[in-house]
């Protein structure tokens, strides 16, 4: 265990010895922060070992010293020659690890600089070697690309054991990160932080962080009930339907697929009859999170509706569900888990696929089961 309850989430319970975490992220975005963190809570009852490519001795002791952290027992070393490196881990012992960065590593035996395709896969396979044959648990940080994947080689996320990704707008204080690859846990898995003065704070609830309550029922927005790996979580989803002055109407997303989202208004034309080809259609979710389940398409579906008639849904309805081609409202994973969340943070209300509703409700929130996209709408407009 790290000693960050949401971090230990995402990497499936905690540490495995011997396991290799690959974490990326922008810039300035807290990979570094989140690191000497748990390796500040990890020292009170294990060896630990912070190799710093990028910064020096003195710059992580003022970090530490800013975050309130007690860092005594944590071992830093500044160098960049992997040999070196892993010399230094022999003599050492550590069992737990990080590299910041993968890409500042270079191995003797190679002329290329370091960072090239040649150094990162090189210091990565014996930092991996290194970790298998000793047991210590080590952390590799990696910089991304203006992409958002990350940088270097594809080999480098097949060469470890987990591949997390730190997510997040800079200009919010919420980070998610998020398992893309786990041999030891759930993928899809996140946990949730808040980055304040004295570091990242992790939230135990993030459903009602993501919620923003409006004191007036407003137009175009609804309440997701979405599942982010073994975690359900309750999701602002916001639409805006306006007038096009192109011929080329826009179809813009944060946070959700925007092919999808021209393929459900396609949907809502043919199967609803109502029409968005002479609309900009915007749609956002609120606090940076990234939906990737197709359980938001009615969610999606319900917002655009809400914009386009400028009829509020409601501050206690909660909506999930799958939208085909043909229509049909389909099932998805964990609806019961959902509905239980929405319950706990007050709703009253939930729209699902009927496929979901529960052999025996509990009563505490009224469900509303739909088969098609007509029904659905039919009771959303009622």
């Amino acid at each position: 265990m790290t000693g960050l309850t949401e971090l230990d989430r995402v990497l499936g319970g905690g540490l495995v010895a011997g396991s290799v975490v690959l974490i990326g992220g922008d810039p300035g975005i807290g990979k570094s922060t989140l690191l000497i963190q748990a390796l500040a809570r990890l020292s009170a009852r294990t060896r630990v070992l912070y190799v710093s490519g990028e910064e020096s001795a003195d710059q992580i002791a003022l970090r530490a010293q800013r975050l309130g952290l007690a860092t005594d027992r944590v071992r830093v070393l500044t160098e960049t020659n992997v040999e070196a490196v892993i010399a230094a881990a022999r003599h050492e012992q550590p069992n737990v690890m990080v590299i910041d960065s993968i890409q500042t590593m270079f191995a003797d035996m190679l002329q290329s600089a370091p960072g090239s395709v040649a150094q990162v896969r090189e210091s990565a396979a014996q930092l991996v070697r290194h970790a298998k044959q000793s047991g210590a648990a080590l952390f590799l940080v990696g910089h991304v690309t203006k992409e958002g994947t990350l940088a270097g080689p594809r080999v480098l996320e097949h060469m470890v054991d987990t591949v997390l990704y730190f997510e997040g707008d800079t200009s919010s204080s919420f980070r998610i990160v998020r398992a893309m690859k786990n041999r030891f846990g759930a993928v899809n898995e996140i946990g949730v932080f808040a980055m304040t003065e004295s570091g990242l704070r992790e939230v135990g609830n993030p459903s009602a962080m993501f919620l923003s309550r409006h004191e007036d029922n407003i137009p175009g927005s609804v309440v997701l009930a979405t599942q982010e790996g073994t975690r359900p979580l309750l999701v602002e989803v916001q639409a805006l339907v306006d007038q096009s002055h192109t011929g080329n109407p826009r179809r813009v997303c944060v946070g959700l697929d925007s092919n999808r989202l021209a393929m459900l208004l396609a949907v809502l034309h043919r199967h609803a009859g109502i029409v968005t080809f002479d609309q900009d259609v915007f749609v956002n979710v609120v606090g940076g999170v990234r939906v990737l389940e197709t359980a938001a398409d009615l969610a999606i579906l319900a917002a655009v509706l809400s914009s386009l008639r400028s009829r509020a849904l409601g501050r206690e309805l909660v909506v999930f569900g799958e939208v085909g081609l043909a229509g049909e409202v389909r099932p998805v994973q964990r609806g019961q888990e959902r509905i239980r969340e929405a319950g706990k943070l007050g709703f009253r209300r939930a729209l699902l696929p009927a496929a979901n509703m529960p052999k025996k409700p509990d009563g505490s929130i009224e469900l509303l089961p739909v088969r098609r996209l007509d029904e659905a709408l039919e009771l959303l407009l009622r």
